[in-house]
């Protein structure tokens, strides 16, 4: 299968969507694949709560409202504002979680967190655009605060597959966070990076 050359754009999401009042083109909401990622997601997480959390690429809210209760502060991103406007639907009861548009790396949302979550996301994009995304986060990064990974690592046409995007960022990563730990299974691998600094304390 011939990748794609360039990172995946905006509008090439937005074509996923359509208008419907609950988009759902990767069937996170009924699909059996998609619920044992998110369980095994929130099982990798070394600690029990984060005072802020930042999940790019966060869609129609699904693993963000399972995310919330981890986090004081959440703030999930995404492109589209269809998905956008599930998502806020969908964590209406959870205040402390608030969704923005943003197109990384060219924007990103202010502040800086202890847990950066990127959720089947590095792979639509180049390696120079993962330098760019690693550049973000080294800066938005807290001392001591995760970085997780999540990577599907079947067939794509995307610019990179799961294991490339991977290893990628974590090349990209090496100035400011290590690995910590990673899992895989036939379909997907998750890789948890801990960000150089701090005093933080695995389940803290």
């Amino acid at each position: 299968m011939t990748r794609r050359a360039d990172s995946l754009t905006p509008e090439y999401f937005a074509g996923l969507y359509g208008g419907g009042p609950d988009p759902d083109p990767w069937g996170f909401t009924t699909s059996a694949y998609e619920a044992a990622k998110y369980a095994a997601t929130l099982a990798a997480l070394p600690r029990t709560r984060y005072a802020s959390g930042l999940e790019i690429g966060c869609s129609i809210g699904v693993l963000t409202r399972d995310l919330g209760p981890r986090c004081d502060a959440l703030i999930g991103i995404d492109v589209v504002e269809t998905a956008l406007v599930a998502a806020r639907a969908r964590c209406a009861d959870r205040p402390w979680v608030r969704f923005e548009a943003c197109a990384i790396p060219e924007a990103w949302p202010d502040g800086r967190f202890d847990l950066i979550l990127l959720s089947e996301v590095v792979y639509f994009f180049t390696r120079d655009d993962v330098a760019r995304i690693g550049a973000r986060i080294g800066a938005a990064i807290e001392p001591g605060g995760d970085v997780v990974l999540v990577h599907w690592l079947g067939e794509t046409d995307y610019p990179l597959s799961g294991d490339a995007a991977a290893e990628t960022f974590i090349a990209a990563a090496a100035g400011f966070a290590t690995p910590l730990h990673g899992a895989r299974n036939a379909d997907y691998r998750i890789d948890v990076l801990r960000a150089h600094g701090g005093t933080a304390v695995a389940g803290a």
